[in-house]
Order: structure tokens, then sequence, then C-alpha cells
């Protein structure tokens, strides 16, 4: 169905809605009529309907939380901010606080001078396209004649004590009697949303806590630091002889694990720990696990090998919760880092996740390594090629290069090419059995959508 809207979307991405702060649609006055527009969609009679907030620490997260504020109290909504918060966060304290919609301000992964708007219904979950669109329709419509009467606005007011709320949601996911103690962990919360509740959570649970990452100044989220540059957490990890590394992204819906060896483990090496973990316990709620169409061959193979299914979606962790709420599965994710384990939580969880390879290391007295090396990944290559405009993908040289890359890859290879749903980017991925032959149509490939983008 995105697919087929994906025209009409002025904009929605396949994450809410996302670019330059301070350029279109980034905008405080598009921000405001984003609020406006959200607020009339979730309002309810009979009651005070509320609408929490959350952001990450980029400078243009006060303006843009500002300018929301004033577009859901315009139209009668009351505002909870929570502050600096993850997206988790702000998805489990939608439905602890019984608000109507949750928001998050943040760019997730990108550099700071990006940002974004996602949203949340009342169960925590992400909005759906039906009513994305729906909320698009009224952003640039006339909507004076839909504003509260002056004696029906809604307050904002902060919220205290939301942090602890989510340290303790997050603790909870662990068997009680479990403790940390005598685990030495290196967090690198990437000077974003989880920089006080994640070390303060891990300390919590008795572990050594060595903290990166946790002097954000508006400027510095993901920069150096964080899941998407690992350098600096696997330097520390080396230099502390830590038994783990933790590395969140901005606004901590994901992870990536580095091992007492200082090597990186991607989520699809997580996914599978904890579906084998899972599996054995008996509380994996269907016979496998969802995962996208960039999730490494090694992967869907492991779990043959365990008689788990793989089920594949388009990437966004958006796509790969639909299909668990649909289909029943409980354990989902992203090879970047997005694990959803959906007896917890209903988006992707990076401390959570974290804590779930923790509980295994704990209850199999085994190292990092040991616990999350599962398999050995087949040989993939990822390229991205910018585009200024247009659809490059659509012309013929294009589409006969991907035929013949997908014919020399042959059965026992995998060639997914698509469009970034938040940069303006075409990613180019292979993967098989033969590196060699896998890198060569990638960057053949590559080069030719490159060319017809110029």
């Amino acid at each position: 169905m995105r697919a087929a809207n994906k025209t009409m979307r002025r904009y929605f991405g396949t994450d809410g809605i996302r670019g330059t702060a301070n350029i279109h649609p980034m905008t405080a006055e598009v921000a405001l009529k984003v609020g406006m527009a959200a607020g009339l969609m979730f309002r309810n009679g009979g009651y005070r309907n509320r609408v929490v907030i959350g952001k990450d620490t980029r400078l243009s997260g006060y303006m843009l939380e500002n300018a929301l504020v004033a577009g859901f109290t315009s139209v009668g909504l009351d505002v909870f901010l929570l502050g600096p918060m993850p997206t988790p966060a702000v998805a489990m304290l939608t439905r602890s606080l019984r608000a109507d919609l949750g928001v998050m301000i943040s760019a997730s992964h990108n550099p700071f001078g990006d940002n974004g708007i996602k949203f949340f219904g009342p169960d925590g979950y992400k909005l759906s396209d039906e009513i994305e669109l729906q909320i698009e329709g009224l952003i640039d419509s006339d909507l004076t004649s839909r504003l509260s009467a002056s004696t029906d606005l809604g307050r904002a007011k902060r919220i205290d004590g939301a942090q602890q709320r989510y340290i303790e949601f997050a603790k909870r996911t662990l068997p009680r009697e479990m403790s940390l103690e005598g685990l030495r962990v290196v967090i690198d919360c990437a000077n974003g949303a989880a920089y006080k509740v994640a070390p303060e959570a891990l300390w919590e649970l008795g572990a050594e806590v060595v903290s990166l990452g946790v002097a954000p100044d508006g400027f510095n989220i993901n920069r150096d630091c964080g899941s998407t540059s690992t350098e600096a957490v696997v330097a520390k990890v080396h230099e502390v002889r830590a038994d783990i590394g933790i590395a969140l992204d901005g606004d901590a819906d994901r992870v990536i694990i580095i091992d007492e060896q200082g090597r990186t483990v991607d989520g699809d090496q997580l996914m599978a720990v904890v579906a084998e973990s899972w599996q054995s316990s008996g509380r994996l709620s269907a016979p496998g696990i969802v995962a996208t169409v960039m999730s490494n061959l090694g992967l869907e193979r492991y779990l043959g090998g365990l008689g788990l299914s793989l089920a594949r979606t388009k990437v966004g962790d958006r796509y790969v919760v639909e299909h668990m709420r649909a289909e029943g599965y409980n354990v989902g994710g992203e090879q970047s880092g997005h694990i959803v384990l959906s007896d917890f939580a209903t988006t992707g969880d990076g401390l959570i996740a974290a804590l779930q390879v923790l509980a295994c290391v704990r209850e199999q007295n085994r190292s990092v390594s040991e616990v999350c090396r599962k398999f050995e990944p087949v040989p993939q290559v990822l390229k991205n090629v910018r585009y200024a405009g247009g659809t490059p993908l659509e012309t013929d040289r294009v589409r006969l290069a991907i035929d013949d890359g997908r014919s020399r890859l042959g059965k026992d290879g995998r060639l997914v090419i698509r469009a970034s749903g938040t940069e303006p980017l075409i990613r180019v991925m292979a993967e098989g059995d033969d590196a060699a032959l896998v890198n060569q149509v990638v960057n053949d490939i590559a080069d030719v959508v490159a060319q017809s983008a110029a």
C-alpha cells in the first residue's frame, strides 16, 4: 500500500517527516501546522486529549518542540513534554500516560543538521499510511475555522520522573533475580536521546559502566560516536578491557554490540542470539523471525538450521513491526540494529535489545564473542549512489544492468536495489558466496546508476 501511495506523499517518508533543520519541511511553520493537523486527527470529545512529546539533543529540537506545542494547544490538546528521551521510551510513555498521540522529534542516526518528527498512536505503534495521508491533507489546508475557542486551548507542562519510568520499564524486561554485577560495560549514547537513561539503567542493574557520548551540546549527536561510528567504543573496550560495548544511535532505537575482542556484532547476529535463546526457552511466539531484504543470507541459513524461518519485508522497522503484528511474530529487526521485541516494546529499542544480549551472556556464562557470533555472514556489499532528482532506477540502462547482475549472481545470490526513504540515495546491495563476483556486480550497477543520476 505504501508503495502505491508514495507519489502522493508530500511530507511523510518511511519514518515520519525528516529533512534539514529550518529548511522545508523541517521549519517551525510546518511543525506548527503538523501539530495542528495531527491534533485535529486525534481530538475526541468528552475528555481532555493529551499528547506526549520527546526529543533527542539536536539544537533544532527546541524550535520544533515549541512549534509543535503551539500547534497542539491551538486545537485544544494538552501537551506533556518529556525532554530528551529515546524513541522507544516515547512509544512506551504514550501508552503509560494514556495519551492520544506520541511525538518524537529526531532524525535518528542522521547528522545534527537534520531533524524529523515521528508519530505514535495511543497503542504505542507508528501511525498507519492512511492516517499519515489524512494528516498530510490537513497540513496544507486552511485550519482557521477548526481552531479551539480561547477557553478551550490546551496546556503544556514538563513531566517529572519520565526518565525513571523508562529505566524501570527497561530493567523489568530482565528476570527479577538477574544482576549484571561483575560485567564491565562500555555504553556509547551518541550524545543523543539516551545519554541519561541508558548508563543509569545499566548501573542500577549492577554493571560497572564506562560511558561515552553523554555530553550533548546540540551539535555533536552521532558525530564520531554511536552505532554509525563505532571506532570510539571499540577503542574504549580495548582500553578498559570491557566485557561488552554497546553503541546506540541518536534516538536509541537501534544498537550495535562490540564484543570483548573489539569486533562488531550487527543486528543480524543479535536477532540470531535472541531467536535461539527464546526458542530454547519456549518464548518464541512463531517458528521464525521477521527481518528486511537487507539481512544477510547467512542469517537465513542459520535460522533454517534451527528449524526457523526468516520472513523478509521492505526496509524500515515499521514494515517489520507490521508483519510481526499481522503474523504473530515476537522477534524482528534490521541488520542496522533496529531490534523489535514485541513482548516488551512496540518499536525498535536499543537498550532493551542490549539487555537481552546481556541476559544471554549471564545465563550462558560465556563471553560476548562466544554468545554473539552465531554464523559467518555471506559476503555482502552495499554501495550508496547520491542523486539530485528524477528517478534514476527507471532508465532502461539501469534496468538492464540490474537484470544482468541478478543473472550473474544466480540462484545462490541476492540483489537488492532501492531508493533510501530518508536520504537522496540509491542503495545497491548484493550478496553471495563469491566475494569477488558480489563486489564486481555492485560496482557495475552503481556505475550505471551514477551515470543515469548525473
